[in-house]
């Protein structure tokens, strides 16, 4: 992904993740709360295959739809 979109998405990924602070269904895993930056981070992942920054930028319009989902349906 080129340097311009991979900015791009980390500033959708701050804003997202700003929105879904406290709002991500409790994990005994993490006792002290969920991440949702890393929750958005992670989905990106296991949806596409890879890390956006490792992804071609043809993915940079289903990367925000990911982004999206995960916003509006926090899991």
């Amino acid at each position: 992904m080129s340097p311009k979109n991979q900015q791009l998405i980390r500033e959708r990924i701050q804003l997202a993740g700003k929105a879904l602070e406290g709002k991500l269904p409790p994990s005994p895993r993490h006792p002290k709360g969920r991440n949702p930056y890393a929750h958005i981070a992670k989905v990106i992942i296991s949806t596409l295959g890879a890390s956006y920054k490792d992804l071609p930028d043809s993915d940079y319009e289903a990367v925000l739809l990911v982004i999206q989902y995960c916003q509006q349906n926090p899991f």
